[in-house]
């Protein structure tokens, strides 16, 4: 029998059986949000609506814009960053590194690895890049997203130049160049009708998100006897949805990249565009989710203000948050901004946090220069505790 068959019939049951799970997991959680009366089970669905409305939305909407603006621009980085001076290159990099998402540090590091940059360039990328958690910050914080990637950008040049002039432009440059393939980042996906289904749910979450920012009561405005909460049902269907998008391949172990869907060729840039923002705002949805049920959860089985607990701790919170940056990855950044936004932690640990992650940078980073990356993200520590510090003392006050 033909392999290329039983390899397709293969893929279509691994899409078929977790599509059902999926399905299954929404249908369950739409009947809940319509009829239960029970407490914690509405704390728990209106956590998830919350998070979906306020944050998922608008995450999705940016991604769309950025994700757009990159498809479109068609600038070829890795030639400006080739041609550059040293210190050009580490300023190049910074202005990679402080865009949201991780794909110019990754670009960054790359090019390291083939011996044409300096670790100055490598050091200031690093320092510069949020990950997926600018996302976060820009769709709820739009001010204080735009501060972070100024400063980011700002910290990097400036750590990146200083790294140079101390330690030469050659300095832990690779003797031999790295040519394997870059470690790619797994943003789990399923496609075909259930990207639809995201997607429709997406208009509606994005229109609730804007009234909410207004102050609208929307459940006031457009509920009605049948259906007295759309706000609750499309937020935790959608929450869910989102969630269990990204999770259950994994827990399933299925590929997460199947080939093309029905309707959606790899050569649609719309297609291509639509899997890589469901992907990425599905990832970021399931690390604010759990940020916000274990605040409420905490709030509510055990009557802990986690403010307030916080609070006995505050010295130490910019400290933990830098070390939570060391962390690879975009999910326990985006816990730490998660934490930010819902006010359980001050500016000063977001600043820390925001200097010394790395994102999903670091994991190639590893993978192909180990040492360097492990020396920047300890140099990255520097500033990253002098600021966060230096803003808790001047600013917020001891």
């Amino acid at each position: 029998m033909n392999t290329s068959v039983l390899t397709r019939g293969n893929i279509t049951g691994q899409r078929s059986f977790q599509t059902g799970v999926i399905s299954m997991l929404a249908l369950f959680v739409l009947m809940q949000s319509l009829f239960s009366n029970d407490e914690l089970t509405r704390l728990i669905l209106a956590t998830i609506s919350d998070a979906y409305i306020q944050v998922t939305s608008f995450v999705a909407a940016t991604l769309f814009i950025f994700y757009g603006l990159e498809k479109l621009a068609g600038i070829d980085a890795e030639k400006m960053l080739a041609k550059a001076t040293p210190n050009t290159q580490v300023v190049l990099a910074a202005l990679l590194g402080a865009l949201p998402g991780c794909g110019g540090a990754i670009i960054v590091v790359t090019q390291y690895a083939t011996g044409r940059l300096s670790f100055g360039a490598v050091l200031s990328v690093l320092t510069a890049t949020m990950g997926d958690a600018a996302f976060l910050l820009i769709a709820s914080e739009p001010v204080t997203g735009m501060f972070m990637m100024g400063l980011g950008f700002s910290v990097g040049s400036v750590t990146g130049i200083i790294v140079n002039a101390i330690h030469g432009p050659d300095f832990m440059r690779p003797d031999k160049p790295f040519t394997s393939a870059i470690p790619a980042v797994d943003r789990p996906s399923t496609g075909g009708w259930l990207n639809r289904i995201w997607l429709i749910l997406f208009l509606p979450g994005l229109a609730f998100g804007i009234m909410a920012a207004f102050q609208i009561d929307i459940d006031g405005l457009l509920g009605s006897v049948f259906w007295p909460e759309p706000s609750l049902t499309i937020g935790a269907v959608g929450g869910v949805l989102s969630v269990a998008m990204f999770l259950v391949p994994k827990i399933l172990k299925t590929s997460p990249h199947l080939g093309p869907q029905h309707g959606q060729p790899h050569n649609s840039v719309m297609g291509e565009l639509s899997r890589k923002v469901i992907g990425d705002t599905n990832f970021v949805t399931a690390w604010v989710i759990l940020a916000f049920l274990s605040f409420e959860l905490c709030v509510y089985v055990f009557s802990i203000d986690l403010v307030s607990a916080f609070e006995g701790y505050r010295l130490l919170i910019p400290m933990i948050a830098v070390l939570i940056g060391f962390i690879p990855g975009c999910g326990p950044q985006v816990l730490v901004t998660s934490l930010y936004l819902t006010g359980v932690v001050p500016l000063s640990a977001q600043i820390g946090n925001t200097i010394s992650n790395d994102g999903d940078a670091l994991f190639p980073a590893i993978a192909i220069a180990p040492k360097a990356a492990v020396l920047a993200t300890l140099y990255s520590a520097i500033p990253a505790l002098l600021l966060s510090y230096g803003w808790m003392g001047f600013v917020e006050g001891f």
